[in-house]
């Protein structure tokens, strides 16, 4: 993690094979991304001619192992996500619901036909997948989710209404999770199959190089196979979000850091009573505390990767790193800004850009009240959540 921003020698503790990939993946990022990203931005294009590149780096389903994934370690996975989201919080996203949701979703808990047909195709960036869970009522209560599925013969009917589901108008592939007779069942559903209708939702002022959209479910006919066999009640897709929300952890310091960095090569060059921004205090004592943040936000996600990477992980820990790096990142981002003046409105800079992609980012996969609620239960043995 070789950038001013480094003052504990973060990169020590990285092997020589991390910091091969953070290399390659922030190569591409450098190239691909970062001299387009603001016409993206703009305009609110995703831009889909990337998908093969992120594919040939092993980016989709990176920690998964077979099936054409590249089955790289969880604190990999994590440093990947840094790197795309110093580019832009909604080209991690990209990869975060592919690999973490939706390529999850049928490793964890699909049959091995459904494995063997979709996630070759999805790790070499052939079919994109999305995850249909949250709902028009039912966002941070998925208990709620009024989409239900009922058995007609050997078959099932999906109807019901899914909101916030990324990529869903570009996939070709998505994992419904839906209420039944037995309780919450998820399902593999083709795009194409009849009555599935997604729908991007616009305009935006957040992920705006990024796809959410609306989907609609009606009287979609799937066949018996089309469940996914290891996944009862809610614990399935919550075994997904976690995936996701780890990689969230990593992101959101990588979103900081590309805002920190930003406002420190401004702040050299900007003059103001003749001698440069980065020469008076204050603007000293604020870089010096972002930079104290983002190291022990890094320090905090490869801790927890080497966790998750000896199998030691706990959910509660999972949302220790996702509501404080998220919470530090926004901030970072939003006083990068203030460094930048006026000149910060403009996508000349990015950290406006990340600072209004992290809205986002700290609202999905868990808003700040329900992973307090997490640790507050964890902390005292009380759920609070209703």
């Amino acid at each position: 993690m070789s950038q001013d921003h480094d003052l504990i020698a973060l990169d020590s503790l990285l092997t020589e094979e991390e910091r091969l990939l953070q290399k390659n993946v922030r190569s591409f990022v450098d190239s691909a991304i970062k001299p387009n990203i603001a016409g993206w931005y703009e305009k609110a294009v995703f831009p889909l001619e990337i998908v093969p590149e992120m594919a040939k780096l092993g980016l989709l389903g990176m920690h998964l192992k077979g099936y054409g994934c590249a089955g790289r370690s969880a604190v990999e996975y994590g440093i990947a996500g840094a790197e795309l989201e110093a580019g832009d919080s909604g080209l991690r996203t990209f990869v975060s619901v592919q690999g973490s949701l939706a390529m999850s979703a049928i490793y964890k808990h699909g049959s091995e036909a459904q494995k063997q047909e979709w996630l070759p195709q999805m790790a070499a960036g052939e079919a994109i997948g999305c995850f249909g869970l949250t709902e028009p009522t039912a966002g941070s209560d998925p208990s709620s989710m009024k989409t239900f599925a009922r058995r007609d013969g050997e078959d099932w009917i999906l109807n019901g209404s899914k909101r916030w589901i990324g990529l869903a108008s570009v996939a070709k592939v998505a994992i419904i999770w839906a209420q039944t007779d037995e309780g919450v069942r998820g399902f593999v559903v083709p795009t194409e199959t009849a009555g599935f209708k997604a729908t991007p939702i616009e305009p935006k002022l957040s992920m705006r190089a990024s796809i959410q959209c609306d989907i609609e479910l009606t009287d979609v006919r799937l066949p018996a196979d089309a469940v996914l066999p290891d996944a009862k009640g809610l614990r399935g897709p919550f075994e997904c979000l976690n995936e996701a929300r780890y990689g969230i952890i990593w992101g959101a310091m990588g979103a900081a850091r590309d805002a920190w960095q930003a406002a420190v090569d401004y702040s050299k060059e900007r003059l103001q009573f003749d001698k440069p921004l980065a020469g008076y205090q204050l603007t000293q004592e604020k870089l010096v505390n972002m930079a104290l943040e983002i190291n022990k936000g890094f320090l905090l996600a490869l801790h927890l990767g080497r966790l998750k990477d000896a199998g030691q992980l706990q959910p509660h820990q999972i949302s220790v790193g996702k509501l404080n790096n998220c919470r530090e990142a926004i901030e970072i981002a939003r006083e990068c800004r203030s460094i930048l003046g006026g000149n910060g409105i403009t996508l000349d800079y990015s950290p406006l850009r990340h600072a209004n992609n992290l809205e986002s980012v700290r609202t999905y996969e868990g808003t700040d009240e329900v992973h307090t609620l997490i640790l507050g239960q964890k902390i005292t043995g009380l759920p609070a959540f209703r």
